[in-house]
C-alpha cells in the first residue's frame, strides 16, 4: 500500500493518468485483500474516472474489473450483472479475449447467485470449451471452481467434494491461490458438501478428484 501510494503521488504529480489509475488499482486490490470492501469500491470508482476522463479506453480495463468484484462479493448481484457486461463490452472493443473469458466466467457466478441456474450453467459449461479449446492454461483451476459451484448448486455434494479436491490440486499446479471472490465460492461450496456428506465422504470423494488432472476431469 506504502509502494503504491507513492507512486499514486508522482503519477499525479507528473499528470500520468495511466500510473494513476494503476496505483489506485492495486490499492483498491490490496484492500479487498484487507475485507474493506467499501474502500476497494471507493478506490476502484476514483480508478475509473480518472481514466474516464483520460479518453484512453483502455485504462478503464482493471478498474471496471475490480469493481465489478468488488459489488458481486458485496452481495449485489444485480449492479455486479451491469457492471461484468460492460467490462465484457469494453474488453471485446479491445481484441481482449481471455479477458472476455474471464468476465463471462464472473457473470456465471453472479447469475448463479441470482438464482439464474440455467443461465449460469449455460455459461460455465461455454466457458469451459473456451479455455480448453483456446489454451487458456492459466484460467483451468477457475474452470475447476465453475464445476464444484454448479455441482453444489445442482445439490451433487459428493461430486462438489470431488470437485473441491480437483481445484485445489489444479491451483496448486500452477503455483496460485483464488483470487478473493471465487476464493468465497470455493469455500461455500466446501461448507455445504461437509454439511451434506459428512467429514468421512467429502475426504473420499475430495480425494478422488485431488488425484485427477482437469483433462481427465472432464474429458
Amino acid at each position: 500500500m506504502r509502494t503504491a501510494g507513492a507512486e499514486l503521488e508522482r503519477a499525479r504529480a507528473a499528470g500520468d493518468a495511466a500510473g494513476e489509475v494503476e496505483a489506485l488499482y492495486a490499492m483498491s486490490r490490496v484492500s479487498i485483500r484487507g475485507e474493506d470492501l467499501p474502500r476497494a469500491a471507493e478506490l476502484a470508482s476514483e480508478a475509473l474516472a480518472v481514466a474516464e476522463r483520460s479518453g484512453d479506453r483502455r485504462l478503464e480495463e482493471r478498474p471496471r474489473h475490480v469493481l465489478a468484484g468488488v459489488t458481486r462479493m458485496a452481495g449485489d448481484f444485480e449492479r455486479a450483472r451491469e457492471l461484468y457486461l460492460a467490462s465484457i463490452a469494453l474488453n471485446e472493443e479491445l481484441g481482449q479475449a481471455e479477458m472476455v473469458n474471464s468476465e463471462y466466467h464472473n457473470l456465471a457466478f453472479t447469475e448463479l447467485n441470482l438464482g439464474n441456474l440455467a443461465r449460469a450453467r449455460e455459461l460455465f459449461l461455454a466457458g469451459r470449451e473456451r479455455v480448453f479449446r483456446e489454451g487458456y492454461d492459466s484460467f483451468v483451476p477457475y474452470v475447476c471452481v465453475a464445476a464444484a459451484a454448479l455441482a453444489s448448486a445442482e445439490g451433487d455434494h459428493p461430486y462438489a467434494a470431488r470437485m473441491v479436491g480437483l481445484t485445489d490440486t489444479a491451483y496448486a499446479a500452477i503455483g496460485q491461490v483464488p483470487d478473493p471472490d471465487d476464493g468465497l465460492e470455493l469455500d461455500a461450496v466446501r461448507t455445504r458438501a461437509l454439511a451434506a456428506v459428512g467429514e468421512v465422504q467429502f475426504q473420499a470423494e475430495y480425494a478422488v478428484g485431488a488425484a485427477q488432472t482437469p483433462a481427465q476431469a472432464f474429458g
